[in-house]
């Protein structure tokens, strides 16, 4: 796809998280949708929070500023529940998401070099908040704002649909963009997220969910153990500021081979500042929905797994947190506590044209999916019966 073709996509990202023995009983008398009002208004719009209980006692919980997943319970391999989304509780959430723990990610999702590309001749320079660069869509991105928000459900699911406008100019960005996001939770034990775009100017778009996790409990130990498989035969090595350099480099003998699981502090320690990197999925051309990373923990058997339609994942091994960050809970977070896997297309693409076009134009449509499943090994999906 051309620089100045009309971005038409469909992105279905997989989550599995699943226990690896034993069974998971349904529970009864849990309400399946709960809204609360948090009895706050930013920007003249008031603050919602969900709670989406399926009919096996999973829950995600949503909240309407940031398009936030603030929380997600499943089952260890005994079937005790556990959070596995690392993060601040709600109210430091609202005030002062400085990781962007949960966060929905927009309109460019990773660093674009200098704040500044191109399109059809004309520069435009967007807000630098990432020293000289320009990090998640900015000082104010999708992850900052309060989204319109309405309760769903439907046979087999309960939901939350988000809606925003981002105005054109905002942060820099052409186009008036309408974005939607909706979560449904499932009694497949799904969490699924869609994300839909449309532009009445040509723009750029990456959009992603930027959730830290701890497939062991967000509380747990660090995830040093936790086995990682990432589905590349090449990333895109970058400079200092993390902008690609613009190659696309095998992985073979270098610590960014988890092409096979392994534990992915193994090699972590060959890393400068550990790992924070963009991998080229292996993909056809045409191909649709693809394994692209896993991670299982041997404590809880919870295994997660990603498949996605974009060419590229972003991994990030939380190298920042030093014991000072204090999570739900009062946990503090140390060093690798969590982890981030972020399907997306590439860092820095709207100035690198031989990487996969981020160009939205009036017209097409950029269609996101991503399912977020806890099965049950022994459940219809016949998923982990030889763990």
């Amino acid at each position: 796809m051309g620089a100045n073709d009309p971005r038409i996509l469909t992105i279905l990202v997989s989550l599995l998280v699943l226990g690896c023995q034993g069974t998971f009983q349904p529970g009864t008398g849990r309400d399946a949708m709960k809204q609360e009002s948090l009895g706050r208004n930013i920007d003249g719009k008031d603050l919602f929070f969900y709670t989406l209980t399926n009919d096996n006692g999973c829950r995600a919980e949503i909240c309407n500023y940031g398009g936030l997943l603030v929380s997600l319970e499943t089952p260890d391999r005994n079937g005790k529940m556990a959070d596995v989304i690392v993060g601040y509780p709600l109210d430091r959430l609202i005030e002062d998401n400085d990781s962007y723990f949960g966060a929905t990610i927009g309109r460019y999702g990773n660093r674009i070099a200098r704040g500044r590309f191109s399109l059809d001749g004309v520069e435009y320079t967007l807000v630098v908040n990432n020293d000289e660069n320009h990090l998640h869509g900015g000082i104010k991105g999708f992850d900052k704002v309060v989204w319109d928000s309405r309760p769903l459900d439907r046979a087999d699911a309960v939901g939350v649909k988000l809606s925003y406008l981002s105005r054109d100019g905002e942060e820099g960005y052409p186009g008036n963009l309408a974005v939607t996001v909706t979560y449904w939770l499932t009694n497949r034990n799904a969490l699924e997220i869609h994300y839909e775009a449309k532009t009445d100017k040509k723009t750029v778009v990456n959009l992603t969910n930027h959730s830290y996790f701890n497939v062991g409990g967000h509380d747990d130990r660090d995830v040093l153990d936790h086995e990682i498989m990432i589905n590349a035969d090449h990333y895109t090595p970058v400079d200092e500021g993390l902008i690609p350099l613009g190659e696309i480099r095998s992985v073979r003998g270098t610590p960014f081979d988890l092409t096979r699981p392994i534990p992915f502090g193994r090699n972590i320690d060959q890393l400068e500042n550990g790992y924070d990197h963009n991998f080229v999925l292996n993909r056809s051309a045409g191909e649709g929905l693809a394994p692209a990373a896993s991670v299982y923990d041997p404590v809880s058997g919870r295994l997660m797994e990603v498949l996605t339609t974009e060419p590229g994942i972003q991994f990030y091994s939380g190298n920042h947190f030093d014991g000072t960050w204090i999570g739900k809970g009062g946990v503090a977070y140390h060093k690798h506590q969590g982890l981030a896997l972020e399907t997306q297309h590439f860092p820095d693409s709207p100035n690198q044209p031989h990487f996969p076009s981020v160009v939205l134009s009036p017209g097409g449509n950029v269609s996101i999916e991503n399912r977020l499943s806890i099965l049950d090994p022994l459940g219809p999906a016949g998923a982990m019966e030889d763990c």
